[in-house]
């Protein structure tokens, strides 16, 4: 009996061992239905244990597991809100294969299907009723409305997310919009078409290509990514990127772009717009035009219109001619093809490189142009130009290669050298780009600096000067002329004197840049003073004035402004340092803005 008690006593303690152990023990595949839960928010805290009796405890043993849901369930339109069920119109045959298909319907001759809004037609097709979903082959067609239509050999359908994937001969068309490609996916609630093998785009006016592409069957914009090709029947336009609608017609430019126009027109982009319908655009980054003629034009914004062949530039434009060798830049500049008619202000500056040594032009507002078979230039207020040999002022220029004569108008003042020519208009005629009359026209006037206080001077109602490789030969003073010359002791080239001569005519001969002879009329009248009295009355004309602050003597220079007046008797130049423009140097005028 007491056996009996202890052994009974011994199975008691063992049973309350295992109950007690028993929520410990690992269960199996409880991990995964565990993590499933969580990423579908729906596991829910786990119930504390409570002491039970043996009866109770009987109850709660363990249980055969259901089935876990899969990884990746499958989704049906009856556990999503707004996805619409695919409905089966008609089939000349409908089949199953329970072995091979499970679930499937294999569906032969005349298929049609309703979705939505949208209407499929095909031969032969697989249709999974219970994931919402279908295969389709063979003369596929999507009906949409009466503006959407999509076709193609094979078509894998979605109901649920109302994705399209069409391969083979894919074609989509939107009204006046097709698209062709072997690979095609029609994403339905984005209204987005896109490929990925290359494909075609054609609109009533241009045809596009590329490797990449996204067409919205909705906005009609499209984008196009890896070797685009645009070809319109006026230009054809090669991109990596471009986004462009089918309704505007306006492609967007947000990449490296090069456009041709019938073989006469290049234009370099990578950014900006380009209408093609009415062939404006707005080409932003310093984009470059090249026409066939060697000229071309960039600036920081470049409104362009090709079918008027004119454009306007923005910020920091050059208009470079090859041809005449010249270059026209300005913070605005204003060009037209047909009459080759360039106009800049704002900075104005015309560069002609034409021979080695280059002229430097600035002005409120420069031009050039085309008269006939010739070339022209007019510049208006404040004009100012530069050359190594001659430099120059004016209120305005005129310059035609008819004649090849440069009217300078206004009261222009010239300088070569130690010499000043001013008149009230000036004409310097030109001969193989040589230099080789200048005509002073009334008020007539050149001097001639000896040293800092005396100056050789001619004054006279006209003044022809001629020139030999730059140099003065012989001047020809016409009507009321008057000289005032000094003379030097030619020993050590010491003033020692001054003569002051009038005369109706005068003619002054030159040598190694030096007077050598002066020849006046019969009737001339003249005096000679030592320097010992020699005044001011004496050694300067009625007329005279030494502008040298104003004569710019650096190609920036041609940027310097002076206020408007009354000329002063003398005025030197004062060595100051003031910010100007930079202005290219002569390799980077030849060489810029040329393509790669």
């Amino acid at each position: 009996m007491r056996y009996r008690n202890i052994s009974l006593l011994v199975l008691a303690g063992w049973l309350c061992l295992s109950c007690l152990s028993l929520p410990a023990q690992i269960q199996h595949k409880q991990l995964r239905k565990d993590i499933l839960e969580e990423k579908s928010g729906t596991k829910q805290e786990p119930v504390k244990t409570k002491k039970t009796t043996t009866n109770a405890r009987k109850s709660t043993l363990p249980k055969k597991l259901d089935p876990p849901p899969p990884v990746a369930p499958i989704r049906t339109p009856y556990d999503q809100k707004t996805a619409k069920i695919i409905y089966l119109e008609n089939a000349d045959l409908i089949s199953f294969d329970q072995l091979s298909k499970p679930d499937v319907q294999i569906l032969n001759g005349n298929v049609k299907f309703r979705h939505d809004d949208a209407i499929m037609t095909c031969d032969s097709a697989y249709f999974y009723r219970n994931s919402n979903s279908m295969d389709a082959f063979s003369n596929v067609k999507i009906v949409q409305g009466d503006t959407l239509f999509v076709y193609g050999d094979k078509l894998y359908y979605d109901g649920n997310t109302k994705l399209v994937r069409l391969r083979g001969k894919a074609r989509l068309v939107n009204r006046n919009t097709t698209l062709t490609t072997d690979s095609l996916n029609y994403d339905r609630n984005t209204q987005l078409a896109y490929y990925f093998t290359g494909g075609k785009i054609v609109d009533p006016e241009n045809t596009l290509t590329s490797v990449w592409g996204q067409y919205s069957t909705r906005t009609e914009d499209a984008l196009f990514i890896d070797q685009v090709k645009l070809v319109n029947e006026n230009f054809v336009m090669n991109a990596d990127t471009l986004t462009y609608n089918t309704k505007s017609h306006v492609a967007d430019l947000v990449g490296e772009t090069h456009i041709v126009y019938q073989d006469e027109t290049d234009i370099y982009t990578n950014k900006g717009w380009y209408n093609t319908d009415t062939e404006r655009s707005m080409l932003l980054n310093r984009s470059i035009l090249f026409n066939n003629e060697g000229k071309s034009l960039t600036g920081d914004t470049i409104f362009y219109d090709k079918s008027a062949k004119y454009g306007e530039v923005f910020g920091n434009a050059i208009l470079k001619d090859t041809v005449q060798q010249s270059t026209l830049y300005g913070n605005y500049v204003y060009y037209n093809e047909d009459k080759e008619r360039g106009i800049a202000t704002d900075s104005a500056l015309l560069v002609d490189w034409s021979t080695e040594k280059h002229m430097y032009m600035h002005a409120d507002t420069l031009m050039t142009f085309k008269d006939s078979i010739y070339n022209e230039a007019k510049a208006w207020r404040n004009v100012r130009f530069y050359r190594e040999d001659i430099q120059g002022l004016a209120d305005s220029l005129i310059y035609s290669s008819r004649d090849s004569i440069m009217h300078l108008m206004n009261k222009p003042v010239l300088w070569q050298e130690n010499q000043q020519y001013s008149s009230e208009k000036i004409s310097i005629l030109s001969r193989n780009q040589e230099v080789y009359q200048v005509e002073l026209q009334q008020s007539a006037m050149v001097t001639e600096l000896m040293d800092s206080l005396y100056f050789n001077q001619i004054s006279g109602k006209d003044i022809i000067a001629h020139l030999d490789s730059s140099q003065i030969r012989r001047v020809d003073v016409n009507g009321n002329a008057e000289t005032i010359y000094f003379i030097r002791e030619e020993s050590d080239s010491t003033l020692i004197g001054a003569n002051r001569t009038e005369s109706s005519f005068v003619v002054i001969h030159f040598k190694n840049k030096k007077i050598d002879r002066i020849v006046l009329t019969p009737s001339s009248s003249g005096e000679f003073h030592p320097m010992h009295k020699i005044t001011d009355e004496f050694v300067y004309l009625t007329n005279f004035f030494w502008l040298e602050t104003h004569r710019p003597m650096t190609k920036e220079e041609v940027f310097s402004r002076f206020p408007e007046g009354e000329r002063s008797k003398f005025s030197f130049r004062e060595k100051k340092f003031i910010s100007l423009p930079a202005i290219p140097e002569a390799e980077e005028i030849e060489d810029n803005h040329q393509p790669e």
